[in-house]
This record gives structure tokens, sequence and C-alpha cells, in this order.
């Protein structure tokens, strides 16, 4: 029952603004009923557009809890994959360079000798 009193209250509270929107706006010549018609219709309005901002606010609050969420447990949701780097050494380079080494003492030696 106190929930419906709170939207009592909070029908009432719209109740006055869009009789003071109504009556701000209100024609010459226009009568009491439509000025009522008229708030009634300005009511509505502004009850639905409360209701919209309250399911944006919700739906921004599940965004902003999911995104905590996942920003305090980062790797819940994500699979771990491991990578080992396996460093495979070649003879060929070794070999190459011992030959460069082996051709460059033996080319420095018969110039010397000559």
């Amino acid at each position: 029952m106190a929930a419906h009193s709170k939207r009592h209250q909070i029908s009432e509270a719209t109740h006055v603004e869009a009789m003071r929107i109504a009556r701000g706006t209100q024609r010459p010549g226009q009568t009491k009923e439509q000025t009522k018609l008229i708030a009634q219709g300005i009511q509505k309005g502004i009850e639905q557009y409360k209701k919209q901002q309250n399911a944006k606010a919700r739906e921004l609050d599940k965004k902003h809890k999911k995104a905590n969420q996942q920003v305090t447990h980062p790797d819940a949701h994500e699979i771990t994959a491991q990578e080992k780097v396996i460093y495979k050494r070649h003879w060929l380079p070794w070999v190459l360079l011992m030959l460069t080494w082996l051709a460059i003492a033996a080319y420095w030696f018969i110039i010397r000798e000559t």
C-alpha cells in the first residue's frame, strides 16, 4: 500500500506541474474543461517521460555494474592462453661464420707470405 501512496504523490506533483503548464498556454475563450483536458494530456506526457528516463537510468546502471565487474574480474570471462616461445638455434649460420673466418684467415696468411 506504501507503493500506491508513493505513486499517488508523484502523480500529484505531475498534476500540479501539468496544470501550471496548461494555464500558461491557455488561449482566450478556452473553457476550464478544455484546460483540464490539456492538463491531463500534459500530465500523461510527463509521467511517460519520467518512466522513460527511469528505464534509461536503470539500463545505464546495469551497464556500469557490468563494466565494473569486468574491471574487477578481467580474467573471469577470458580464456587464458599461454604461449611458450622456443628458440631453436640452427647450425647453418654458425658453420657459415666459421667458414668465413677460416677464409679470411687463409687469405690473410696467403697475402702476408707473398
